[in-house]
């Protein structure tokens, strides 16, 4: 008897990180559904090609309820097991005290608000033995913070943080596992050229650390080796 093939949505898998996991997923057996922007080609529909019907692509501006109301019902009558939501941007390294207003609400609403509400919007899809992940950082820990810098994009993370164990306290009879994930320090548009980590060498430990918590309820800060991160 075949094994019953594991389901997920990412959001924000048009490259990077999200396409990686997205990759890495399907290698792992999984079926993935897979958000982008607009309606440019991307990876990912390069991607959905090769697939075999295992990925589907789907439009979706995160930052727009509507939107996420939508895709919500597109997919009614699906069950996910994860629920992965990636979007995130960044804008510079400027003292907190020189943020212009716009930026200071575009970055937060995109890092911190957006990801909540897919989460939110999309729980009802997901499996009572699923996995509700979002993508955070260790820059979004305070007492890691003995540097600084990047005032703006460590602020976002922190209230994503934040905004995750205000909703696992909320939910605290969920069965399902809570996950908030440290990729590393990976060399994208976030992270920079000087990063550790390239994406290959990050996203298998991301889905691996994934699979791992499956069936652990409650909220889990790890990192892309499965090492708790702290507050």
């Amino acid at each position: 008897m075949n094994a019953i093939r594991r389901t997920a949505l990412v959001i924000g898998a048009s490259r990077t990180l999200g396409l990686g996991l997205a990759a890495e997923l399907l290698r792992r057996d999984w079926d993935v559904i897979g958000t982008v922007r607009g309606t440019r080609r991307t990876g990912l529909h390069e991607l959905a090609e090769t697939s075999g019907g295992r990925l589907t692509v789907e439009s979706l501006e995160m930052t727009d309820p509507e939107q996420l109301t939508a895709l919500r019902d597109r997919l009614a009558g699906r069950t996910l097991d994860l629920l992965f939501v990636n979007a995130a941007i960044t804008r510079g390294d400027l003292p907190i005290g020189e943020v212009p207003t716009e930026m200071f609400t575009e970055v937060m609403v995109t890092n911190a608000l957006s990801p909540m509400r897919a989460l939110e919007t999309l729980s009802p899809l997901v499996a009572p033995t699923g996995t509700l992940g979002v993508m955070s950082s260790d820059q979004g820990s305070v007492s890691l913070n003995t540097g600084g810098g990047q005032d703006l994009y460590r602020a976002s993370k922190s209230a994503l943080n934040q905004l995750m164990r205000c909703y696992a306290a909320r939910n605290a009879e969920d069965t399902r596992t809570l996950l908030l994930m440290d990729p590393g320090w990976v060399r994208t548009e976030l992270g920079g050229p000087e990063a550790e980590l390239s994406v290959e060498e990050s996203v298998p430990g991301v889905a691996e650390t994934i699979e791992g918590h499956a069936g652990r309820p409650g909220l889990h800060f790890v990192d892309h080796g499965g090492r708790v991160v702290p507050w």
